[in-house]
């Protein structure tokens, strides 16, 4: 499978800060990958640091004093790259409660709706469609800081409540579950997609609530506990606008089709 994707930002910084972004696809072993990246700080090229982070994921960190900031970031890749090895680390750490998955809040309830499924592709099933059918995908209707139970309170979101409102669930019957950012082709509309993850008979299956874009196709950018870990761009210290985001996302011929009781990795 062959995969393009891109972003567009352009960002105004009115006070001194520092900028870290996280656009650039993680590392894909076993597969070709081409890409750019460009940071143009008032018409005038500027390089960030990249910070190699857990699972691969690159932060590009950036000190800018002020100024209209342009930044482009483009790949494409060939190929699907083998899974990573799944550690004990990973099996301890996205059980535990986080920020945003707050699945200790849902154990009793969790256990309750769930805890009957013994059959893994059953209970991702089951978790996925639980979500999806209680939330409304409605842009704009959280807020940066909502966590799992203020989406379920409030019964709606975008993609990044949906994967923290299937990682609580599932962490809170016991399967380690983290969040994943992901370019999507097949998105609609276009943008930074966010997916569950869960960690079920010795591989990560992704678990996604919304169905708004094949599984198979999705690409790993960043990978952590929730929403606190992955973002795209993080601001310290200084005032930013985000005045223009593109993001784009294509396969190579024909979308995937993809099936809610199928069993699917990032690749």
């Amino acid at each position: 499978m062959k995969r393009v994707v891109g972003t567009e930002l352009e960002v105004d910084v009115t006070a001194p800060t520092t900028l870290e972004f996280q656009i650039a696809v993680a590392p894909h072993p076993g597969t070709q990958v081409w890409e750019s990246l460009s940071f143009v700080l008032d018409g005038a090229p500027v390089t960030a640091l990249e910070i190699s982070g857990v699972h691969g994921n690159r932060i590009h960190k950036l000190e800018v004093a002020g100024g209209q900031l342009s930044v482009n970031y483009s790949a494409t890749i060939l190929g699907s790259t083998a899974p990573a090895p799944i550690t004990e680390y990973d099996l301890s750490m996205y059980l535990r409660p986080s920020r945003y998955a707050e699945a200790d809040k849902f154990y009793g309830f969790a256990a309750t709706e769930f805890g009957s499924y013994v059959d893994s592709a059953t209970l991702l099933e089951k978790v996925s469609t639980w979500v999806g059918s209680r939330l409304n995908y409605v842009p704009g209707s959280s807020d940066p800081i909502d966590g799992a139970v203020d989406t379920l309170l409030a019964g709606a979101g975008v993609c990044r409540d949906f994967a923290h409102l299937v990682v609580a669930m599932l962490r809170a019957v016991n399967v380690p579950a983290r969040v994943v950012s992901v370019y999507a082709p097949g998105l609609y509309p276009m943008d930074f997609h966010a997916v569950g993850e869960a960690f079920v008979d010795g591989q990560r299956r992704v678990v996604d609530g919304t169905l708004l874009a094949p599984r198979q196709s999705l690409v790993r950018i960043a990978t952590g506990r929730d929403a606190a870990d992955i973002a795209f761009l993080d601001n310290h210290r200084g005032a930013i606008s985000l005045e223009r985001m593109a993001v784009s996302a294509i396969v190579d011929g024909e979308l995937p089709t993809d099936a809610i009781d199928q069993l699917v990795s990032i690749t």
